[in-house]
């Protein structure tokens, strides 16, 4: 089964963290995604960009619309997300609490219900 494993953040949250604890921070979570690629159950981590660079999509008569996003207007957003692929919930649940930080902030986890074919 596979799951989305969610971390939130904010500008604000990104300014407040001391510029020195920057390295170590990102060496543990290399160190985590390290980890569970050698599992096989982390198929891939990916770290967005700030809000102010998210951009909302419609169609308008055929052609593409776009206007400055993100689509919700909240304090924290989606910061980066992990792909995962677990025997089990209890296994996801695991792995979400071996995140770095999962002491300080909630990683939110959500069943994949459907996927598409590859080869479609």
């Amino acid at each position: 089964m596979k799951y989305v494993a969610m971390i939130y953040g904010n500008q604000a949250k990104w300014e407040s963290f001391p510029a020195e604890a920057w390295p170590e921070a990102i060496a543990r979570q290399e160190a985590f995604n390290r980890k569970y690629r050698e599992t096989g159950e982390l198929l891939g981590a990916y770290g967005l960009a700030d809000a102010a660079a998210a951009r909302l999509v419609r169609r308008e008569d055929g052609a593409p619309a776009v206007t400055d996003g993100p689509y919700l207007e909240t304090k924290e957003y989606l910061a980066s997300f992990y792909l995962l692929d677990c025997d089990s919930a209890e296994r996801a649940q695991q792995i979400a609490a071996d995140m770095p930080f999962a002491d300080v902030d909630p990683v939110e986890l959500w069943p994949v219900l459907h996927e598409s074919a590859a080869d479609v």
